[in-house]
């Protein structure tokens, strides 16, 4: 099984070419509840105009009920699986 936070251990042309394959609105929910070090991972991947504006939008989002965010996480790491 698949969590979350095992999606660290991919590479960061992996992280880029999940990035590229999400809905926006998925990403920004999932990232929102992703531990520091996941999100700096995934920022660090992005050119620095998208990650600015992809912080803006989950600061902007507000709070957000916690299944969701878990439904949003579940849609990237099916992502990873269709990808493998």
């Amino acid at each position: 099984m698949c969590t979350f936070g095992d999606l660290k251990s991919i590479d960061p042309s992996g992280i880029q070419t999940l990035m590229r394959s999400c809905d926006k609105n998925k990403k920004t929910l999932a990232l929102k509840g992703a531990s520091e070090e996941l999100k700096d991972l995934f920022f660090a991947t992005m050119p620095e105009r998208t990650a600015k504006l992809l912080r803006e939008d989950m600061q902007a989002s507000g709070p957000v009920r916690l299944k969701e965010v878990e439904e949003a996480q579940q849609v990237l790491i099916t992502s990873v699986k269709d990808l493998a």
